[in-house]
């Protein structure tokens, strides 16, 4: 029993590390497609715009990974693998969302997501990055 107990806590080590690390490359994602650094935006300015992309993107990859990892195959690799892949593919159909978003818009919407002020087009944003990353959590599924 104690040798499960071990085998469950290093398996939840390894796959908290993943998402960490899938989180951390969603936050890159947003920093790249808005201007400015989104560090600044939201510690220094605290933009409630770029905060509420940011949170839907960390709440969306976490859903992915959440999801990926629930359906996990009895394979710790095959698991640890997919959980990987969904994430990436996640990440990049959520970037491919901003950017669809950002061409059917008028204007730049990275530059909307900048301004201090709150605005519609950021939460229009939010709920698009938050949908791809459920339309991922289906596939998975």
């Amino acid at each position: 029993m104690l040798e499960d107990l071990l085998e469950g806590a290093g398996r939840s080590i390894v796959f908290g590390l993943v998402g960490i690390g899938l989180m951390a490359v969603g936050y890159l994602l947003i920093d790249v497609l808005t201007p400015g650094k989104l560090r600044d935006l939201i510690f220094v300015e605290r933009n409630p715009n770029a905060s509420l992309l940011l949170a839907a993107n960390q709440l969306g990859i976490a859903a992915i990974v959440f999801t990926a990892i629930f359906t996990t195959y009895d394979s710790f690799g095959q698991g640890l693998a997919s959980t990987v892949i969904f994430g990436l593919l996640g990440i990049g159909i959520m970037g491919l969302a901003f950017m669809v978003l950002d061409w059917m818009t008028p204007g730049k919407l990275g530059e909307v997501i900048c301004t201090p002020e709150r605005h519609g087009g950021a939460l229009v944003s939010a709920a698009s990055h938050f949908g791809a990353a459920l339309i991922v959590c289906a596939a998975i599924s």
